[in-house]
């Protein structure tokens, strides 16, 4: 019995030492140099070329994994890469490596000025050629794209889906007159109308600028859909990020208000296309998003491949007011595709 004991001890010291040198490995791996020279925190310029004309876009790797590799596609549009630095504190532990990217006009990348650049289609092309420039395949490329990330996901899947492993579409519904329906039918009826007419009124003589028009649209409509906490108690990462939007490129694209859309975005509409995407594809959608979880539950039974998952507690920011669904919903996304 002695024997017995000791040779069960034994065994059990033995598992957990391999165990542990794996993990050791595994993380050391993940953080492992990837490129000879001065180390600069993996940042990758990528040099696009769009319209005749050559940008730099600017790129950050974080981690390491040749099967698992995430292109985080920010909103707005004109946001930047910024908030999505809350993946940090989720990603890395279960040696997932994902990418921060600039769109053209956004955060560091360049800034051509021109509103003729702000085109859906040319931002598709740029995405492939930020995919080839990084390396990206079917054996390793998910795109998580977030809002307009979303919208810019779903339409460079329809085109490039032989090039990706999965897809993430996070908060976006597949139609913009939809979206503004909703916006129109559903969201509208949860102002007090006193508060409603006052913003409606102001748009009608596109008094954007007015200090009241964002002092009320901060508190009944960002706070309850966009992220649902006081705008006080924003994380910084957000608050960064908003702050560095391009108003050029979010005007032109999305129109001057969030509560509904009318610039160059109004008429998107993929809903009969979504058959057509068949590789693994994960849609969150959140409770008090400004998008329709609807909406996004049915998306998810349109592509072939699909899975749903919704943030009850969430915003439109649900990978921060809704955290632990949202991360961990994406992990068992990714886990099962990697199965």
């Amino acid at each position: 019995m002695k024997y017995l004991l000791i040779s069960l001890l034994t065994t059990f010291l033995f598992a957990c030492n391999t165990q542990k040198t794996n993990q050791e490995n595994s993380l050391q791996s993940y953080f492992a140099t990837q490129d000879s020279g001065v180390q600069n925190g993996n940042i990758k310029w990528v040099e696009i070329e769009s319209f005749g004309k050559k940008f730099k876009v600017w790129t950050k790797r974080f981690g390491n994994n040749p099967k698992t590799k995430i292109l985080l596609l920010n909103g707005g549009p004109g946001g930047t890469h910024e908030y999505f630095e809350c993946f940090e504190n989720f990603l890395p532990k279960e040696g997932v490596e994902f990418i921060y990217y600039d769109q053209l006009g956004c955060g560091y990348s360049d800034n051509p000025n021109d509103t003729a650049y702000w085109d859906l289609d040319r931002f598709v092309e740029e995405v492939e050629q930020v995919r080839k420039a990084l390396n990206l395949d079917k054996n390793n490329f998910y795109l998580l794209g977030h809002s307009w990330g979303g919208i810019l996901a779903m339409q460079y899947t329809l085109k490039y889906q032989d090039n990706m492993k999965a897809l993430i579409i996070s908060n976006m519904m597949s139609s913009c007159p939809d979206y503004g329906k909703y916006a129109d039918e559903v969201l509208a009826k949860q102002f007090d109308k006193t508060v409603l007419d006052s913003i409606r009124a102001m748009e009608a003589r596109n008094d954007f600028s007015n200090p009241q028009y964002m002092g009320l649209l901060q508190p009944h409509f960002y706070e309850k859909h966009i992220l649902r906490m006081p705008s006080a108690n924003w994380p910084d990462p957000v608050v960064r990020s908003f702050a560095k939007m391009n108003q050029s490129l979010y005007v032109t694209m999305q129109g001057p208000s969030e509560f509904g859309i009318s610039g160059r975005l109004t008429n998107w509409d993929v809903k009969a296309q979504l058959p057509k995407i068949t590789i693994p594809t994960l849609v969150i959608g959140a409770q008090h998003d400004t998008m329709d979880p609807e909406h996004m539950k049915w998306m998810s039974t349109q592509v072939k491949n699909s899975s749903f998952l919704l943030c009850p507690n969430g915003g439109h920011m649900a990978m921060y007011d809704d955290q632990e669904i949202y991360f961990n919903g994406l992990l068992d996304f990714v886990k099962n595709v990697e199965k």
